[in-house]
């Protein structure tokens, strides 16, 4: 553009000195060859017109080129311009979907987080619900239970060895009416037996003429056991029962047996039954092992046998005599009692269970010295 206006420029400026140079030129009279020169400069002035429309005509016929050259370079800009802005256009409808795409998932997934929220919480309290329905019924249970070792507390109270109750012992009647059961299993009598313990305890029981006295060494053992009870035997306590009762007591003449007697009276897997009851399958064995009704199996003595025992679910059975059965009676009862300890069940003040466990001492040494109940 800048070459088409300096073209124009020096088109103007060279017509100018042209329109000036074409002044008529009168001869003079005094020389006759003037109007020879004029013809000259006649001639010289058409050559040098001539030169000059040459030189116009080119620069317009440049200008008009540089003319069609800018309108098609500005043309190919616009025709650019135009589809970058197609693109852009594309480009923008396409980010557009996207954010409206990305719109609806987050309101879909908003959506599905409220939902399960709202899922949870109606779980939550589902379960809160449930928890406290068992909450109630257990604390129900507790109430039942602490009942119950009341009354059986109080019928272990009024039980000794000179006049045992019979509701309490139910082992001590003769085999037409008691049966041992696995696992030491609460009697089928129990709501009976609390009946009776109430009805008993509106009647004075006889006065006592024993004497006792705690023996602090003893007591401080028991107490230090009480704290935090275990079935474990390397405590002092129980080290102590083992040594003085529990082993003696269960120290048979058959050692094998004896041992094997041992572990399930503490795993508590140990059934005793009475030979009348009606026979179940039993894997055989040597009568030497297993005695008979005529031969304690744990002494090897001839004695009248009236009960065997089965030691876990072996199958096998071994009859043994009365003295046998009161002595693992007498150990089993003891193993029963400081469990219920152990598990919580004794709601007692702790002399009242120290003076327990002595009693049920007493009973480990009175059956290991061969002394039981004529009615086994």
């Amino acid at each position: 553009m800048s070459l088409f206006s300096q073209a124009h420029f020096e088109e103007d400026g060279q017509e100018q000195p042209a329109v000036g140079y074409w002044k008529p030129l009168m001869p003079s009279k005094g020389s006759k060859k003037e109007p020879e020169t004029g013809c000259q400069n006649a001639g010289s002035g058409d050559d040098s017109q001539s030169t000059e429309q040459s030189n116009v005509s080119r620069l317009r016929s440049s200008s008009v080129e540089i003319r069609e050259k800018g309108s098609e370079f500005l043309k190919e800009e616009l025709h650019k311009a135009q589809k970058e802005l197609k693109l852009k256009d594309k480009e923008c409808e396409r980010l557009s979907k996207v954010r409206e795409q990305l719109e609806q998932e987050l309101e879909e997934l908003t959506a599905s987080l409220f939902e399960e929220a709202h899922k949870m919480v109606r779980e939550a309290n589902t379960k809160q619900a449930a928890s406290e329905k068992q909450l109630k019924e257990a604390w129900g249970k507790i109430d039942m239970l602490q009942a119950e070792v009341t009354a059986l507390k109080t019928l272990v109270i009024t039980s000794t060895p000179s006049s045992p109750n019979w509701e309490l012992h139910p082992q001590l009647q003769s085999p037409s009416k008691a049966v041992f059961r696995k696992g030491h299993g609460r009697n089928k009598s129990t709501s009976s037996a609390i009946v009776t313990a109430i009805s008993q305890n509106a009647t004075p029981a006889p006065v006592s003429r024993e004497c006792k006295e705690i023996d602090s060494i003893l007591f401080a053992e028991f107490q230090s056991w009480k704290e935090s009870p275990t079935l474990d035997k390397s405590c002092s306590f129980l080290d102590r029962i083992y040594r003085e009762d529990v082993g003696p007591c269960l120290d048979f003449t058959k050692q094998e047996l004896s041992e094997l007697v041992r572990v399930a009276v503490e795993q508590n897997t140990l059934t005793i039954e009475p030979v009348a009851s009606q026979m179940l399958p039993v894997v055989k064995v040597s009568a030497e092992d297993s005695g008979g009704p005529k031969k304690c199996a744990l002494s090897g003595l001839p004695r009248t046998c009236k009960h065997r025992i089965m030691l876990g679910d072996s199958g096998n059975y071994y009859y043994i005599s009365p003295s046998c059965r009161a002595r693992i009676t007498a150990v089993c009862n003891f193993f029963t009692y400081i469990r219920y300890i152990q598990q919580g069940l004794v709601r007692q003040d702790v002399e009242l269970m120290y003076w327990e466990v002595m009693r049920l001492r007493r009973e480990m040494s009175l059956a290991k010295l061969g002394f039981y109940p004529s009615e086994i």
